[in-house]
């Protein structure tokens, strides 16, 4: 940035896309105003925090970068640039510890998001941004140079009733359409959209299921018996794979937990782009679960064949197949008696139950959304082609990822570069003056 007069940057929203875009461009000499719905910044990121903020993985770069699926390519040089591991030397820098779990994820020491946000904050008043909070972004006013200028005429609704900002560049960084309450509610979808920037419709991502029609019942849904008795429950230990519509097979195995309308939890939510993908294209996708991944067919067919004797089927099942509980109940809810007796048959389901899903649970329900503005839509300093001076990051980009620190870490960088796409912009802009 030149001697000249400080251009000033607004940021409307104040997650973790946001506060790092502002902070990137004023440590490059800019003035930065962030504005968010909410009555404090971070909400969404705090609540993410409260079982335990998993920062980032650690997993190597080449496999990490895997996780973004159809949109790797485009987030592959912002990782490069501030990734994992840049991530937690920037946390270490607000004094805060992070380690590598069993698992691969990175937490901090302390496990919280809420010291993280207070010591992030801090630095950034300290750097001289300012935060605006209950300021909603109503779109542009073109009466007064929105129609113009993208930075210029920005409405916003306070409570002191409706005021109009100005800046020399804006970067939005709005969120999805998940989890409305803390302020991502896709309301600026329409207002891009009238202004000619190319957009996906939001979807539900790292989501749960309702289940369909399950063999043998006449209606779709668990029966009222297997709700009540097991709704709540989590099913541990298993695997589980679905094949889309193009033919390709994704595996994972992990735990899950039954709700009241159908499954949810880890493994599913790693699973959740391929059968939301499949639901859409063919109206329903099957999700196979081996509810015994340490046991072979064959051994679990010799060991069914067994007499059993006076003993009940529920016996035979636990003693030969450790089958017990929600996931005896699963066997039963989702065959027939007819292969309950088979025990050929039975093993087979036993590694592969079929469970069909009719629909993803609503978008707001879902920990985060696939879709919004399309990278199409983007420079590389990933500015809107349609509005100069407007840039996006985080979650609004339409990229999506399964939880285990990746959804972060991506919103981090796609702020960094936002930020850092925005000070380019101005330099270029003012370069003659």
């Amino acid at each position: 940035m030149s001697d000249r007069t400080a251009p000033r940057v607004a940021v409307i929203g104040a997650g973790p896309a946001g506060l790092m875009a502002a902070e990137t461009a004023a440590a490059r000499g800019c003035t930065v105003d962030v504005y968010d719905a909410m009555p404090s910044p971070g909400r969404k990121f705090l609540l993410a925090g409260i079982g335990g903020l998993n920062l980032t993985h650690a997993e190597p770069s080449a496999a990490f970068v895997t996780r973004y699926r159809e949109r790797q390519a485009e987030l592959a040089p912002l990782l490069e640039r501030f990734g994992a591991a840049a991530l937690r030397t920037w946390a270490a820098k607000l004094g805060i510890e992070t380690f590598v779990g069993s698992s691969g994820r990175v937490f901090p020491k302390e496990m919280k998001a809420a010291p993280l946000l207070r010591a992030w904050l801090h630095r950034l008043r300290q750097a001289g941004v300012r935060l605006h909070v209950r300021h909603r972004w109503l779109g542009w006013d073109d009466a007064r140079g929105g129609d113009k200028d993208p930075t210029r005429g920005l409405r916003f609704a306070t409570p002191e009733g409706e005021c109009l900002i100005a800046a020399d560049a804006l970067i939005l960084a709005l969120g999805g359409g998940s989890w409305a309450k803390l302020g991502s509610d896709g309301a600026w979808m329409p207002w891009l959209a009238q202004r000619g920037v190319e957009l996906a419709p939001l979807k539900p991502a790292n989501c749960g299921f309702d289940v369909g029609l399950l063999a043998g019942n006449t209606a779709a849904g668990w029966s009222a018996h297997f709700r009540e008795r097991f709704a709540g429950a989590p099913v541990k230990s298993v695997a589980a794979h679905i094949t889309d519509a193009r033919g390709q097979t994704h595996e994972r195995a992990g735990e899950c937990m039954i709700s009241a309308s159908g499954i949810e939890g880890g493994m599913i939510y790693a699973l959740s782009a391929p059968l939301r993908d499949t639901i859409e294209a063919t109206g329903s996708a099957t999700l196979h679960l081996d509810l015994a991944p340490g046991r072979s067919l064959e051994r679990l067919a010799t060991d069914l064949a067994r007499p059993r004797g006076a003993r009940s089927m529920a016996s035979h099942l636990q003693s030969k197949a450790g089958i017990e509980g929600v996931k005896a109940g699963l066997l039963r809810e989702c065959t027939t008696k007819d292969v309950l007796a088979d025990a050929n048959r039975l093993a087979a389901v036993i590694k592969a139950l079929p469970i069909v899903l009719a629909a993803a649970r609503p978008l707001d329900e879902a920990i985060s959304s696939a879709g919004g503005v399309l990278f199409e839509a983007l420079d590389d300093r990933l500015m809107l082609r349609a509005l100069p001076g407007v840039f996006c990051c985080g979650e609004m980009l339409d990229w999506e990822a399964p939880t285990g620190g990746y959804l972060l870490t991506a919103c981090f960088a796609t702020g960094r570069a936002a930020g850092l796409g925005a000070v380019d912009w101005l330099d270029a802009l003012h370069a003659g003056d």
